[in-house]
């Protein structure tokens, strides 16, 4: 209603706006023309000759989605590349008859702590035993097929790894090095040069000296298209008009929270007697109360100072039974609250030291002592934890079986419900300081009690901070007028004339749906990819955090296509440095010797010691790899010609060179060399990504979401 009392107050043009922009709502989603839901025959996607399932795809997808709390898109690229890859791989597999048998199933659970630490796959020993486990598995088929169908699934992931493995051991084995080459690589370790030089830094010679056209820009870039073409892309600009919650909105919220506080009378219709209304301060019923009136449920458990609202905790902790606080602002909400209880000494913090034996709920495999034993250390490291406390922190470090004992035994704040029952009633009832011996389902406990905390119960009555109605009607007529004559006139001209604020989108993939400032907006995306979408098209968007965006499609690259703008800077730096090179080539070309050249640059010769060819670093200089190369084939003190460096041009001059012994044998070089080698096969990066860059893939992707 609030809409249509706008709409009367206005003129015949803004009632054609409005209307124009309902209208526009209702056509765009019937004429859309693909998306997640689009009819088509064609598969998500085709490796080589493999066609990937779309409906086994969105499975996965949702899956995905459920289990990993991804966006939509998010989920899609995950799935997509554990497909491409696994498919890709599976051809591999097929094409060299790799399968995975019995012992390396048996291989790779013996792996997973989850598996082999169930006693229910141990024998009498406590070791995996590989048939019990398979035992299992045939109950389940039988009891729990659901269960069962889920194993099938882990099953076949481990599956897939275990080929892997196998794969990737079979290039691993292939992989050799020659006594060359680990000869190679002694060399490389250990010939060493000591270097004169003098240079010129690019840095010395200012930028100003030399000019650039954008013919030079551009034809250079021709010259070099491969390396900065582009792939399909799009660039957007956009204004935003969030529903952001105004002052009179929140005023309204805490208003409603504070007639909540306290009783109030309100007359009442059928009995035509007024009535009383308790407040939060007095009523009763305070769940009932809570329930009726928040938007979130009464919570009934009582919380340490550190779960309250930070700006507040003080007040809220400090406050007495029956004592009412409010309303205040946490975060995106209003409250007010009443204190209900304290509870004196609830959160307590411990240290313990955990002494277990076989039989022990969740004991470690590794623990072999009976249950006579482990009570005779426990009570051996209970007096002497009791004779000196100071060393409890020790103690636990050095004997507990539990997964505290890296932290000194220390077990942080707790409270009722978190700890097994009897550790939690012997804490409750000591004092701070105290050291006692517990038995417990898990062995015995040598407990240290260090400190202890109230708990307090409150009673929240909450309100979200939201638009009000009023709000939000006014940012959809802004938007809306925005939007028209922004298509009218021109988009950025209009957003300065109501001085909005333009936030351009370099460049968008198709399968992106993340901009700069908007989050997971994927029909903006959709939208600017579609084929029928134009250059200097504007559309408005609801966002998904709420409220509107007015969207400009200003570029549209396609694959192949070149940036000049976006490089422009790039390039003109790089054809400035070229210049730099040439102007110091052509200004000392006459220069034969370094002191000449030191003289000319009014500079000292520097010289650099002990350099090896897997050391390109010049102190002072940075990385000069190539300056370091050409030393290397060098004669001794002849002064080379002016060389090109990374940094500056130099002239440089080997003083001396010194070759390292040969050795009798290269083994150990050799096997670092294949270690290096075997290690990068192992990351299967490198070997994935030259299997996928061989495969023809066709990525259907957008046309499904």
């Amino acid at each position: 209603m609030a809409v249509l009392g706008q709409i009367r107050k206005r003129s015949f043009f803004l009632i054609l706006v409005i209307g124009m922009a309902l209208f526009a709502f209702v056509i765009a989603d019937v004429f859309n023309r693909a998306g997640p839901n689009s009819s088509s025959d064609e598969p998500i996607g085709i490796v080589n000759d493999t066609d990937i399932d779309l409906d086994n795809f969105r499975r996965l997808v949702e899956q995905t989605e459920r289990s990993y709390n991804l966006s939509t898109m998010e989920s899609v690229n995950t799935v997509w590349d554990q497909l491409i890859k696994s498919t890709i791989f599976n051809e591999q597999f097929k094409n060299l008859g790799i399968d995975a048998g019995k012992e390396q199933i048996e291989m790779m659970l013996s792996q997973n702590e989850s598996i082999i630490n169930d006693p229910r796959f141990q024998n009498s020993s406590g070791i995996f035993d590989f048939g019990l486990f398979v035992n299992f598995l045939s109950q389940l088929e039988v009891e729990n097929p659901t269960a069962f169908q889920d194993w099938k699934l882990q099953e076949e992931s481990i599956v897939a790894i275990a080929k892997e493995n196998i794969y990737f051991n079979l290039i691993k084995a292939a992989t050799e090095v020659t006594e060359k080459e680990g000869k190679d690589s002694y060399h490389l370790d250990n010939d060493k040069i000591n270097l004169k030089y003098v240079s010129v830094s690019y840095n010395d010679i200012d930028d100003t000296l030399f000019s650039v056209s954008d013919n030079e820009i551009k034809k250079y870039i021709n010259q070099n298209r491969k390396k900065y073409e582009i792939k399909s892309s799009r660039g957007l600009s956009y204004t935003l008009f969030p529903e952001i919650p105004s002052k009179s909105d929140e005023d309204q919220i805490r208003s409603q929270l504070e007639k909540l506080l306290y009783d109030r009378i309100e007359y009442n219709d059928v009995s035509k007697l007024t009535d009383t209304i308790p407040g939060l301060k007095d009523v009763n019923e305070i769940s009932e109360f809570v329930d009726r009136y928040s938007e979130d449920p009464f919570d009934s458990l009582y919380k340490p100072k550190g779960n309250l609202s930070n700006e507040y905790a003080d007040i809220l902790y400090g406050l007495n039974p029956g004592d009412v606080f409010g309303p205040y602002k946490d975060g995106n909400k209003y409250k007010i609250s009443r204190f209900l209880d304290r509870k004196k000494g609830g959160s307590i913090r411990a240290s313990h030291i955990l002494i277990s034996f076989q039989g022990a709920t969740r004991v470690n495999p590794s623990v072999t002592r009976n249950k006579k034993e482990a009570e005779e250390i426990a009570n051996k490291i209970y007096y002497e934890a009791r004779r000196n406390i100071k060393n409890f922190s020790q103690l636990a470090t050095e004997n507990s079986d539990g997964p505290s004992k890296n932290l000194g035994g220390d077990l942080g704040f707790f409270q009722e419900g978190t700890m097994t029952e009897k550790f939690y009633s012997f804490c409750e009832k000591s004092r701070v300081g105290r050291v006692g011996l517990v038995e417990t389902e898990f062995g015995y406990h040598i407990i240290h009690v260090t400190d202890k905390k109230d708990i307090v119960l409150i009673a929240d009555v909450t309100r979200e901070i939201i638009p009000s109605e009023e709000t939000s009607n006014k940012v959809f007529m802004d938007v809306t007028r925005f939007e028209i004559e922004a298509k009218e006139e021109d988009f950025l001209t209009t957003a300065e004339k109501y001085k909005y604020k333009v936030q351009e989108v370099d460049k968008i993939e198709v399968l992106e749906e993340n901009l700069p400032g908007l989050f997971r907006q994927r029909n903006i995306v959709q939208w600017a990819f579609d084929e029928q979408t134009k250059v200097g098209d504007i559309r408005k968007f609801s966002i998904s955090n709420g409220g509107y965006a007015v969207v400009l499609l200003d570029k549209v690259f396609r694959t192949g296509d070149i940036d000049f703008e976006n490089n422009k800077e790039e390039v003109k730096n790089l054809l400035i440095r070229n210049k730099k090179i040439k102007y110091i080539m052509d200004k000392y070309s006459e220069i034969k010797t370094l002191d000449e050249f030191s003289e000319s640059l009014d500079k000292e010769i520097e010289t650099a010691s002990a350099l090896t060819q897997n050391n390109t670093v010049l102190v002072g200089s940075g990385e000069e790899p190539y300056i370091i190369g050409a030393a290397f084939s060098m004669d001794l003190n002849q002064p080379s010609k002016l060389i090109e460096g990374e940094n500056g041009v130099y002239m440089i001059e080997v003083s001396s060179k010194e070759k390292a012994p040969d050795l009798s044998n290269y083994i150990a070089y050799k096997n670092a060399l294949r270690a290096s080698k075997r290690a990068e096969i192992a990351s299967s990066l490198s070997i994935f990504d030259a299997l996928k860059s061989a495969s023809e893939i066709v990525d259907n992707r957008k046309i499904y979401y």
